[in-house]
């Protein structure tokens, strides 16, 4: 009588299940955030040592338009404005086209359509970087040689090849986004007697507008973040540019070509963590702003 009282009053297997189970999240989520913290806290240290033990004034290293590392000059308003620029322009002219897309394939064009082209998309997506800025090399840089002459290296082929990059992202997000609104939307639509694009530019784009801008801000961050393949068509030269043809260079393509020419500890190497912050800095900005976004967007709906 007892074994059977106990077993009717006592926890039960499941329970056991889950006390294990919010125990082994709670460590994996405790994992994470230490191991976040502490790179966090190791790039913030290395990031300001330049200004704390080689005593370079921040405003200075923030405005000043010269990099030579070898003189003590670091000047990162070069490849800031350049990183910004890449930036916004791959994305302000990716986003049109995804979005194109994103309503085509959808919204418009038959089911079997969709289904041959959303492998093709989430494919594009996976692609290495390097493959990018191999193209980039290959295709991109004769084509701008032949149309502007010069090398072909440059912010535009920069801009060609993140996006190239950033396209498949945010046409893969956007059609997440259109397919999320609800099918009743569009019924009511059509009993109302609206035609489809009178559906889609009145009710399914301001409904996914949220999603829409999501795909924006992710691909440009993504753009922001790229390195190698920008490195490898855009010329790495640390001026402020004057026209897209120029070469340039990015936070990312000077951290990349420099990083293992450097001695740990020197003002050259301690200038490189400090430009690894700024990246880092401006990268949390743009996953603040998707998460406004995303919110406001929540708010809305």
């Amino acid at each position: 009588m007892k074994k059977w009282s106990k077993q009717l009053t006592g926890p039960s297997a499941e329970s056991h299940q889950e006390v294990t189970g919010k125990i082994i999240s709670f460590l994996s989520i405790a994992t994470i955030a230490i191991l976040v913290i502490t790179i966090l806290v190791f790039l913030t240290y290395q990031g300001f040592a330049l200004f704390t033990q080689d005593h370079v004034k921040l405003i200075n290293f923030l405005t000043g338009q010269i990099w030579k590392p070898g003189q003590n000059l670091f000047g990162a308003l070069p490849m800031i404005v350049t990183s910004l620029l890449v930036t916004l322009l791959s994305g302000i002219i990716a986003l049109p086209l995804a979005l194109i897309v994103a309503i085509a394939m959808s919204l418009i064009l038959p089911q079997q359509v969709y289904k041959v082209c959303q492998p093709i998309v989430e494919l594009l997506v996976g692609i290495p970087s390097v493959v990018y800025g191999y193209v980039g090399l290959t295709v991109v840089i004769p084509f701008l040689q032949k149309m502007f002459g010069g090398t072909g290296f440059g912010i535009l082929a920069a801009i060609v090849v993140l996006f190239l990059m950033v396209l498949p992202t945010m046409t893969s997000m956007t059609i997440d986004s259109l397919n999320a609104v609800p099918k009743s939307y569009r019924m009511a639509s059509a009993g109302l007697g609206a035609t489809r694009w009178q559906t889609i530019s009145r009710i399914i784009l301001p409904s996914a507008k949220g999603g829409i801008l999501t795909a924006m801000i992710f691909g440009m961050a993504r753009a922001f973040g790229e390195a190698l393949a920008v490195q490898m068509v855009i010329g790495n030269t640390t001026v402020i540019p004057h026209g897209l043809t120029e070469p340039a260079a990015t936070l990312t393509s000077v951290l990349t070509t420099g990083i293992g020419n450097t001695v740990m500890g020197t003002p050259a190497n301690n200038a490189l963590w400090s430009l690894a912050l700024i990246l880092l800095v401006l990268s949390l900005a743009f996953n603040l702003l998707i998460h406004l976004v995303n919110r406001k967007g929540a708010h809305h709906s």
